[in-house]
């Protein structure tokens, strides 16, 4: 009997246990059944308008059951009972580094206040908050504008030099002409007649070209046309020239350039330089590079120093460098840099690609080129006996004449020289009609070679080859012969 109870029993609990498993199956289908039909339950507000306001009751009714203290910090308990701080929650800093890459580059770092740090208890893992800071004053940071400041620094000493570079050279310049004026109206009838203006309007004889270089010309003389005086100072109104100079030492320097008649001076071409200065001529000036290119040492002609001297005609060196110049170049070492006589005179040689159609017709010149070693009042007013040279040098040139065999020479120079040109003119024009001609054939097989055609094209390649063995072929001329 009592084995038949339990029997019972299991089989009441095991039917219980299924009654109630198919009771919650069919209360959850009922409620996914009706989700299903209402559609628009995601924009039915009702319930939630239901639940704000029931919540909002609550908290009232909390808000009213709290007793509030203002003295008291409101502190919240974790889970493990330690008090709960914002410092310490590691969501509140979410891809915050532990410390700021950049944090060296401040330095008024701002601390987190006492009462979060009690509120933590000082835990090991509480991140150290960093405030990006505004970068101090300019004043406290002068280093860090160091190339500005050179900058500024370079345009200023620039400008500076710039002004007193630039009065300085005008300074030497007036000084010259005030010191040597006088010798010069005794010798010109004009000083300071540049030609394009009228003598009534001329203000300041002397003209500036630009911040070193001052030139004024001088007219009304025997046995020339003018002279042209030009003061090429150094560069000191130039901070980079200015450096240059100091590296390389260089010496303001006097040309002089006198145009000579025509019927005042014979044809040669002669000149005395230094070494540096013969060479330049040389090489650059036309009329030295072509009738007079060797050099020879001065000492043979009694002129000590590095000198050498040019000319076309040998008895026009002898004649040229007497015992006055001589005695010129002992007084004034250094002094004198290049005299230079010639009737052939164009300028520099011209470059390959620029040589001109016609025969540069030579001017009759002679060029001084001296060097202004002491730039002091007194030292330029000892510069006096260079232009009182270069006025013995035009009256001697004047009563120069060559022998009939340096003339015949010189002659014979200058007929060579213009068959030469003349040659090389027609040589040059030759060349360049032969690449027009060879330029229209080329063009002419190109066309030929764009027809589409096979058997034309065929046809006008012979008739291009018939033609070019034509003009290839020699020229042959018939004579005819009467009969007796």
């Amino acid at each position: 009997l009592i084995h038949f109870y339990k029997r019972k029993m299991r089989w009441l609990a095991v039917l219980s246990l299924v009654l109630l498993l198919s009771y919650s199956s069919a209360h959850q289908s009922n409620e996914y059944a009706e989700i299903e039909e209402n559609e628009f339950a995601e924009f039915d507000f009702d319930d939630e308008g239901d639940e704000f306001s029931q919540a909002k009751e609550e908290e009232e009714e909390f808000v009213d059951t709290v007793d509030e203290d203002d003295t008291e910090e409101a502190m919240v308990e974790d889970d493990t009972g330690n008090d709960f701080s914002h410092l310490t929650d590691t969501d509140e800093f979410i891809n915050y580094p532990e410390k700021s890459e950049d944090s060296e580059e401040f330095t008024n770092e701002k601390k987190p206040s006492g009462k979060g740090s009690k509120g933590s208890g000082g835990g090991a893992g509480v991140p150290t908050l960093q405030y990006a800071n505004i970068p101090l004053h300019l004043r406290s940071n002068w280093g860090n504008y160091y190339l500005e400041i050179l900058m500024i620094i370079g345009i200023v000493v620039y400008f500076l030099n710039f002004f007193t570079g630039k009065s300085r050279n005008q300074k030497i310049a007036n000084q010259w002409f005030s010191a040597h004026f006088g010798l010069l109206e005794s010798q010109f009838a004009l000083v300071g007649d540049d030609g394009s203006q009228n003598i009534e309007e001329i203000q300041e004889p002397i003209n500036k070209e630009s911040e070193n270089i001052f030139t004024f010309w001088c007219s009304g003389r025997i046995c020339c046309e003018g002279m042209l005086v030009e003061l090429k100072l150094l560069k000191r109104q130039d901070l980079v020239g200015v450096i240059a100079n100091t590296i390389k030492p260089a010496y303001d320097q006097l040309h002089i350039r006198v145009d000579m008649s025509a019927e005042d001076m014979d044809n040669f071409i002669f000149a005395i330089a230094s070494k540096k200065s013969s060479l330049k001529l040389s090489k650059e000036m036309y009329d030295i590079n072509t009738y007079c290119p060797e050099r020879r040492a001065a000492d043979k002609y009694g002129v000590q120093g590095p000198y050498f001297v040019m000319s076309e005609v040998a008895e026009v060196a002898s004649a040229m460098i007497d015992s006055k110049l001589v005695s010129m170049f002992k007084k004034y070492p250094n002094v004198i840099d290049t005299i230079h006589f010639s009737d052939q005179f164009s300028g520099p040689k011209p470059t390959e690609d620029q040589q001109p159609m016609e025969l540069p017709q030579g001017k009759k010149v002679l060029i001084f080129v001296f060097n202004l070693v002491d730039i002091t009042p007194t030292g330029l007013e000892e510069t006096a006996p260079l232009l009182q040279l270069v006025f013995y040098c035009i009256d001697k040139i004047k009563k120069y004449k060559l022998s009939r065999d340096a003339k015949a020479k010189s002659d014979k120079n200058r007929s060579k020289v213009s068959e030469n040109h003349w040659r090389s003119i027609h040589t040059a024009k030759a060349e360049k009609a032969a690449e027009e001609r060879e330029r229209k054939r080329r063009e002419r097989k190109e066309r030929i070679k764009e027809i589409e055609d096979p058997e034309k094209q065929r046809k006008m390649e012979e008739r291009e080859n018939r033609k070019e063995k034509k003009k290839n072929a020699p020229k042959m001329k018939q004579l005819k012969v009467k009969a007796m």
